[in-house]
């Protein structure tokens, strides 16, 4: 997909202006709880932070200071437009086998833009939503609640 064409897809690369903050971990987990029918998890231990909808994951956080990080679900095509546009700082999947990793964006958390990370939480949250049949859609709650 050309960028024209990911541009008309509904997903959006917000200005890279950016203060030089990190985004806290609490406002991150307030956040993605925040999401309809959202729920944290603990799959793997203590770490990650994984972020649940109808059992499905779509983040997952690292909240090392010294490797201070979100993975979260993407398309294929959102996943390689974010790598392109925050080169060395949106990653692949790194824990994923790679048929995978297409699907999952690791973002390094240092300066990374606030807005933007609430954009990607969006999309990851969206993404696990439409994986789901229409019917299971319905029963998560309906458009009117997403």
């Amino acid at each position: 997909m050309k960028n024209a064409e990911f541009a008309k897809s509904g997903i959006s690369c917000r200005s890279k202006a950016f203060d030089g903050g990190v985004m806290k971990l609490e406002d991150i987990k307030a956040y993605c709880l925040g999401k309809w029918k959202a729920y944290e998890d603990y799959p793997f231990g203590d770490i990650p932070i994984c972020y649940r909808l109808n059992n499905k994951i779509f983040a997952q956080i690292y909240p090392h200071s010294e490797d201070y990080k979100i993975t979260l679900k993407c398309t294929a095509d959102a996943g390689q437009f974010f790598r392109q546009v925050y080169p060395g700082v949106v990653v692949r999947g790194y824990h994923c086998p790679p048929v995978q990793q297409p699907y999952w964006n690791t973002i390094y958390l240092d300066n990374f833009p606030e807005e933007e990370l609430l954009n990607m939480i969006d999309h990851a949250y969206d993404t696990v939503l439409h994986s789901f049949s229409k019917k299971v859609q319905k029963q998560i709650g309906g458009a009117s609640n997403i």
